[in-house]
């Protein structure tokens, strides 16, 4: 599996409950904190839904 390196660029003031639970899920705890995380299709769903929020780096 590929892995991805991510990270939480924007708040997540103002999103909907779900966004922030998904932030949450993905393991996201501070802003601008970077997560190592496998891309599983599952995963990938996640992102695509908070991608106005974060950015992707493929690792």
């Amino acid at each position: 599996m590929t892995k991805l390196k991510i990270i939480q660029t924007k708040s997540k003031i103002g999103s909907t409950e779900r966004q922030k639970r998904t932030l949450r899920a993905l393991g996201f705890r501070k802003l601008n904190s970077p997560v190592e995380i496998e891309a599983t299709p599952q995963v990938l769903g996640m992102i695509n839904k908070v991608k106005h929020l974060i950015s992707v780096v493929e690792i």
